[in-house]
């Protein structure tokens, strides 16, 4: 009997062990799931580089454009120049998210490689690319995710040799509500989303992009009072750790 007891209360926790285990992984692969869901979310805003809701814009065709050669129009290949010009920049920007819901915060990009959103108090979350990796901080988790640059959409405006048509393509142009209204998607893939960058054309200026991912969600971001050509301190696009400030996470 008590040789049986001892059988028993040996699988008894076994089985208690293996139950405690099951819940762990299930808690951690929930965790899992909401980190990457947020990040997602936050890669999503990286790459997108103009917001505007569609319905404020007529879908009007740019009248320089020959055919579907979009990609050649003049519009399009001044777009492309600016942008390719483009060295340094700051803007304040408004985010908008698919549920309407709004922050307000800074954006600081030197290209090639690099770039920084930060958003205004309360928010403590922040963006930064280093030429190498995207970084997103979630404040409220106190970690960081990162994924390289050449993995995300992002990697179209921070390359050296920005063009359209090459890893993106140019699938629409049209203007509206005083905007050039360019829409990219990836060459190998268009169904996984799209990129729309709006432009005022006199003098050409980047003001919005919006992007659009495989399952429809939309992300919005409009910049104001838009500076060009300043010097930035190094340190701006290295990731730091804000727990630990005085080691850089990519140095």
């Amino acid at each position: 009997m008590r040789e049986r007891w001892a059988r028993q209360s040996v699988r008894e926790r076994q089985k208690g062990i293996y139950r405690k285990y099951f819940v762990l992984i299930l808690k951690g692969q929930a965790y899992i799931s909401y980190c990457m869901k947020k990040f997602l979310q936050t890669a999503l805003f990286i790459l997108s580089l103009l917001s505007f809701p569609v319905a404020l814009y007529a879908d009007v065709p740019a009248n320089d454009l020959k055919g579907h050669d979009f990609a050649h129009a003049p519009s399009v290949m001044k777009a492309e120049k600016y942008l390719r010009d483009l060295k340094t920049a700051r803007a304040r920007f408004l985010q908008t998210a698919q549920d309407g819901s709004q922050l307000i915060g800074t954006f600081y990009l030197s290209r090639p490689g690099k770039l920084r959103f930060e958003y205004d108090d309360p928010v403590k979350d922040f963006i930064v690319a280093d030429g190498f990796f995207i970084y997103f901080y979630d404040a409220q988790l106190g970690e960081q995710s990162n994924a390289p640059i050449g993995q995300t959409l992002a990697d179209f405006l921070l390359r050296k040799d920005l063009q359209f048509g090459d890893a993106v393509t140019v699938d629409k142009v049209q203007r509206g509500g005083g905007l050039l209204q360019v829409t990219l998607v990836q060459s190998a893939d268009p169904a996984a989303g799209s990129l729309t960058l709006g432009f005022e054309e006199n003098p050409m200026q980047l003001k919005k992009w919006r992007v659009v991912d495989a399952q429809g969600m939309v992300t919005e971001v409009e910049l104001f009072q838009m500076q060009t050509g300043m010097k930035f301190p190094p340190g701006l696009f290295v990731y730091m750790d804000p727990d630990r400030l005085e080691r850089p996470y990519n140095e």
